[in-house]
């Protein structure tokens, strides 16, 4: 009966023994943390800018990649039903993806310093949805994707802006107006009752 126990024994020590190894010697994938503006309005036609960057505990190298998706708000458009890439980055280069954006994004931001920011210019209705924003870092590469809803909004004319300043205007000097006549008419009011009590 002993000599089984000590065989078990032996077993588990030996289990234990590579487990431990495994675990000191194995490099597990680290985790690497995406940030962007959780909601960005922009006015139809102007150019935004869709910010992102991102914590690693690697070197940056040419290994980084970045990848840019959108999905679509309107069940109308193309990329409706998955997000679709309009930007890819990697080994120092930048890879516009569908037509609908390849002449409209740009990459602006520093891989260097972690920003993978990018351009959209000019912003359209159908720019409406979530923008994703991913990086790999390897042996960084488990992260959840950045998110940023865009709304595009429509811009606002010039005339139409003149037109509710100068009214704003307006309304400021008409109360500036009506104080200075209001603080006119006491001072006469109130000498024309000094003037009768000297009598």
């Amino acid at each position: 009966m002993e000599p089984r126990r000590s065989t078990a024994i032996r077993r588990r020590a030996l289990l234990a023994g590579f487990t431990l190894c495994a675990v000191l010697v194995a490099k597990p994938s680290s985790a690497i943390d995406i940030y962007a503006d959780p909601e960005v309005m922009v006015q139809n036609g102007t150019t935004e800018i869709l910010r992102c960057t991102f914590k690693s505990n690697q070197v940056v190298s040419s290994a980084t990649s970045v990848t840019w998706s959108f999905q679509s708000s309107q069940p109308d458009n193309q990329f409706f039903k998955a997000p679709y890439v309009i930007f890819y980055f990697s080994n120092g280069m930048g890879f516009p993806g569908q037509d609908e954006f390849k002449e409209r994004v740009r990459f602006i931001g520093d891989i260097n310093k972690r920003d993978v920011s990018l351009q959209l210019s000019p912003a359209q209705f159908s720019d409406n949805g979530t923008f994703f924003c991913d990086v790999k870092n390897p042996p960084d590469v488990t992260g959840t994707p950045a998110r940023t809803e865009l709304r595009v909004v429509l811009r606002e004319s010039g005339s139409k802006m003149m037109l509710i300043v100068g009214g704003v205007c307006a309304a400021l000097a008409l109360l500036v107006l009506i104080a200075v006549s209001a603080c006119v008419v006491m001072r006469l009011r109130h000498k024309r009752h000094e003037y009768e009590g000297a009598r």
